[in-house]
């Protein structure tokens, strides 16, 4: 689907540092400054903000994690503050693509494992 595009383009990146505020393969990213990244690079413009990228505007919203497709932008709550406050991509198989932590930068991570299942909010599918 078009949708595995974005999917497939964030996975190279996996390994660049996580930087605050960093939204380029060169400076760093932080969480949604690579989704942000990302989908810029699909045409698709969203806000600097995980809170701020759940809207429907940018596309149909996924409650259940069952429907997930790789291209979904998921959501999560409560994580280092209250409310939406992490976001990554979805890429098939459970997992996740996101800048995860200083000390870790973009990696994947299972949307499965105890923690994101906890922390999981809802997605966004992007549409055009």
């Amino acid at each position: 689907s078009a949708a595995g595009g974005p999917a497939s383009f964030a996975l190279q990146f996996v390994g660049t540092r996580y930087v605050w505020g960093g939204s380029s393969p060169e400076h760093g990213f932080d969480c949604s400054g690579f989704v942000k990244y990302v989908y810029g690079q699909h045409g698709i413009g969203l806000p600097h903000s995980s809170a701020g990228q759940y809207n429907s505007r940018y596309g149909a919203i996924i409650s259940n994690p069952a429907d997930l497709q790789p291209g979904d932008i998921v959501f999560f709550v409560n994580t280092y503050k209250r409310g939406i406050s992490h976001v990554g991509i979805y890429v098939g198989g459970g997992g996740v693509v996101q800048a995860l932590s200083p000390g870790r930068g973009v990696g994947v991570a299972s949307i499965a494992s105890g923690y994101w299942a906890a922390h999981y909010y809802g997605a966004i599918r992007p549409g055009r």
